[in-house]
């Protein structure tokens, strides 16, 4: 049974690895008659990974697509392949689509052998990420090490940095792991302080399981996300931004993607040249705490802009216009920097 069980894990990895094999090769690299071959062929079929045959004297058998995934074979280059990409994912170089991240690299290193571990580290502390999130970044071994407690319902000890700088030790059931805006976060029960809490996981230090179960309580909100964004709420100073931006709505919003709202404002006529000429706008809204986090997201829009609210945005872009006037001055050798950018707002 052994032997047959490691001949079918064997061919699930072969099929894997081309699209298509002739029946007599496949026979062949597994060191068993056709026969054997199909009936391993149909024990691959009852665990739910449809086989494609081809009849004939050139017949021969691919993978196909099915109607749910089934587990997946891949060797060792391909593992350290795609937990090195989780990772890069977990910092949300794609957005909308960390979480899920976090879930199958919590899978992978779960049963990733220690070598294989040692290479993903390895990997990890020589590489820079070229992903532009804008956020702090939080270590994946932290990210993966909070998804199992979450998984295991296991209470887990870990030591927190507060806003204020103050560093405490911590006991807690964890709920969940939330990607909201720029940051991710612990939702968990802090069993110090006998109350549901939000944890920054980039303030998060040495997460360590207890091995203790616990039986879940009810969270007091609709759901995770729900009750990160009313502690924020609750604790943070935020600022609503409204930047005209000349440029398609659609353009803009493919740029920025979830960092805010952007609204069709129709067209406007320029004069150039003697002419009259429609040029497309659009409104871009956001919420946030930092001026500077606007300024970058507009920044990678590549559009003239306007600031329309607030003045305090007005006066930021003028000290970064003339901040960077200088470092151009610097860098040409002149005596004095050039006057900041006229600003409307």
């Amino acid at each position: 049974m052994a032997n047959t069980s490691s001949r079918t894990l064997r061919l699930l990895s072969l099929l894997q690895t081309h699209r298509y094999w002739p029946g007599r090769e496949l026979a062949d690299r597994l060191g068993v008659s056709v026969r054997t071959l199909r009936r391993d062929v149909d024990r691959l079929r009852e665990l739910g990974y449809p086989v494609d045959a081809n009849r004939g004297v050139d017949g021969g058998y691919q993978l196909a697509a099915g109607a749910a995934l089934p587990p997946l074979v891949i060797d060792d280059e391909e593992a350290v392949a795609v937990a090195i990409g989780l990772r890069v994912a977990t910092q949300a170089a794609i957005a909308g689509i960390e979480e899920s991240s976090v879930r199958a690299l919590t899978k992978i290193i779960q049963v990733m052998p220690p070598r294989l571990r040692r290479r993903v580290d390895t990997l990890r502390t020589v590489t820079v990420p070229a992903a532009w999130t804008g956020g702090p970044t939080v270590d994946a071994e932290i990210l993966t090490t909070l998804a199992q407690a979450c998984r295991d319902e296991e209470q887990l000890r870990f030591s927190y940095t507060a806003h204020g700088g103050v560093r405490s030790e911590r006991q807690v059931e964890p709920h969940r792991l939330v990607s909201l805006g720029r940051r991710w976060y612990l939702v968990a029960y802090d069993l110090t302080r006998h109350d549901w809490r939000s944890f920054r996981l980039d303030r998060v230090a040495e997460p360590r399981s207890t091995a203790t179960r616990f039986r879940p309580r009810e969270l007091p909100a609709e759901d995770a996300a729900a009750f990160v964004r009313a502690g924020i709420d609750n604790r943070s100073v935020t600022t609503t931004v409204e930047v005209l931006v000349h440029a398609a709505a659609e353009e803009v919003r493919a740029k920025v993607g979830q960092w805010a709202t952007v609204e069709d404002a129709g067209k406007v006529n320029s004069a150039e040249a003697g002419k009259e000429n429609s040029e497309d706008r659009c409104r871009l809204l956001m919420t946030v705490d930092s001026l500077d986090w606007v300024l970058m997201t507009v920044g990678v829009v590549g559009a003239e802009f306007e600031v329309v609210n607030p003045p305090e945005l007005a006066e930021r872009v003028r000290e970064w216009s003339a901040r960077f006037g200088r470092a151009v001055a610097a860098r040409n050798g002149a005596r004095t920097a050039p006057a900041a950018a006229e600003v409307t707002g």
